[in-house]
């Protein structure tokens, strides 16, 4: 639509234009400033940090780069070309520097761990993690008390947010991009952006960068993109695909929209609560190198009482959901969504089966049991005195589940699952009564999908071409296509950001013209 030219066609002009504040953002938006370029960083939340800062915490480095980039071509999928694979294996390989540059601002500890990846390529011991081990005086519960997840997501996020304060990039919080300005040409001139029902129109000289992260919050853009539902989201109500939006509506082509990260949780019984509740996270390992010797409390089963998955998969916080994605033509249904974890009496006291994480202020944080008791007394878990009892919770034939329990007891008595071969140190009974089941849904961590760029990290249209003035980083269209990388997003984040960043940058000042059009 045009823009109004009967007044000054733009409200503001930066430089630089960086929409999403999370670890791809604040990356992006320091690298243009470095570089630089006068800087705007929005982010349409009340608060800071999207899904990045509930991650780990851990960002995936390489210190064998031969090796690691035979790994990286395994799990990306065939479409990335190999410029753009090997230039977020290049940057990866210098995220220990780049950290400890990073940490001079405000005394972060920072470590490297050797790390082995997930699956069992060529390469998967080539990797490492750069880790965040804690900042003088931080506390993460007071300086971000809206985020539940893991300890040290919110110490990489306090050291990219104090590094974006200390070079006082101007930063604006509840503000949304919600169109891109284009020229006649095409080319990305600004955006119109809200700010608690304020539209202005921003221009950019040099550029836009989206880093305004997935849509794991999108149904719409899921039914599109995937035979899977409902999928329910676990971290943020924030990423509902605006940058996909804004970028289709360039022209951008689109790739890895069908790939997703995520597992198998629960659904909280007040339907008023918007996220999901993840499954418990076991330790990650890697088929035939290293086995995990740690008890899954747990198994699966389907709607008719069957068992039907390995449910300690490598990763299982990657693929999960997968084994879900099953539809039966001649039932008409999914028949294993919802699933069902079941666990006996000894197994509800090893541990709490379910963990919340989130980013969101505007929720009370689902605070998950020791004993579990508390789900049992809410209904996320039920309780079933005997195996009948059980088949009725999942209305499935007495027998079939009796024969699952019996036959999951045998293969744990003799140490081997010759049904699924889930590791053996994982094996644990489900036989001492009461049991307790709960209902499984697919979960999402966050998506892979979105705008294809180069190497360049320039957003493509659908013949292969850059769209001059709009870039993307972080999992907005992220590189991993097939298999992820576990800590692969924020190693992304932080290199594409530094790419984006740099490259507008070092951009001509693009002369802004009086007739525009917002796409």
């Amino acid at each position: 639509m045009p823009v109004n030219t009967s007044t000054p066609p733009f409200d503001e002009v930066w430089d630089v234009l960086v929409v999403g504040f999370g670890f791809a953002g604040g990356a992006s938006a320091i690298a243009a400033y470095d570089a630089g370029a006068r800087v705007l960083l929005i982010e349409k939340m009340p608060d800071p940090g999207g899904i990045s800062i509930c991650a780990g915490g851990g960002i995936r480095t390489i210190v064998e780069r031969a090796g690691a980039r035979a790994y990286l071509r395994e799990t990306v999928g065939p479409d990335v070309p190999d410029d753009v694979l090997d230039v977020v294996a290049a940057g990866m390989a210098e995220l220990e520097p780049y950290f400890r540059d990073l940490a001079t601002v405000n005394g972060a500890e920072i470590a490297v761990h050797r790390r082995i990846a997930n699956y069992p390529f060529t390469g998967n011991d080539a990797f490492g993690t750069v880790e965040v081990l804690s900042i003088p005086g931080f506390d993460a519960r007071t300086e971000y008390p809206q985020v539940r997840g893991r300890l040290r997501g919110p110490n990489v996020f306090k050291l990219v947010h104090d590094n974006v304060r200390a070079r006082g990039i101007e930063t604006r919080l509840n503000t949304a991009a919600e169109r891109l300005i284009l020229g006649a040409n095409g080319e990305v001139l600004g955006a119109i952006t809200r700010t608690n029902g304020e539209v202005k129109r921003i221009g950019t000289r040099r550029g836009v960068i989206l880093a305004s992260g997935g849509f794991e919050a999108a149904p719409d853009l899921q039914r599109k993109y995937w035979q899977i539902r409902p999928v329910l989201p676990v971290a943020t109500r924030g990423n509902t695909g605006d940058g996909i939006r804004m970028a289709q509506a360039a022209g951008a082509d689109l790739w890895h929209m069908w790939h997703f990260h995520g597992s198998y949780g629960f659904r909280h019984t007040d339907p008023a609560y918007p996220y999901g509740l993840r499954v418990k996270k076991l330790p990650d390992w890697t088929p035939q190198l290293q086995e995990p010797d740690v008890r899954m409390s747990w198994i699966v089963l389907d709607c008719q009482g069957r068992r039907f998955m390995n449910e300690y998969q490598p990763y299982i916080q990657d693929t999960g959901h997968r084994l879900l994605d099953q539809y039966d033509a001649q039932s008409q249904r999914f028949p294993r969504i919802p699933a069902f974890l079941v666990v006996d009496e000894d197994g509800r006291k090893l541990y709490p089966l379910g963990q919340t994480v989130i980013n969101d202020r505007s929720v009370e944080p689902y605070e998950w049991s020791d004993d579990n008791l508390k789900e049992v007394g809410n209904g996320i878990l039920k309780r079933a005195d005997s195996v009948e009892e059980l088949a009725a919770l999942i209305d499935a034939d007495p027998a079939t589940v009796a024969a699952s329990l019996a036959r999951w007891n045998a293969a744990v008595e003799v140490g081997t699952d010759g049904d699924h071969n889930r590791p053996v140190g994982s094996l644990f009974p489900v036989k001492n009564p009461p049991f307790y089941v709960g209902e499984l849904w697919p979960v999402v961590s966050n998506t892979q999908g979105g705008p294809a760029h180069d190497a360049r990290q320039r957003v493509l249209n659908a013949h292969g071409e850059p769209i001059p003035g709009l870039y993307e980083a972080g999992e907005l269209g992220s590189i991993w296509g097939f298999l992820y990388l576990g800590a692969g997003n924020l190693a992304e984040c932080f290199v594409t950001g530094q790419i984006a960043g740099k490259d507008a940058a070092a951009q001509q000042p693009a002369a802004l013209p009086s007739e525009l059009t917002a796409a």
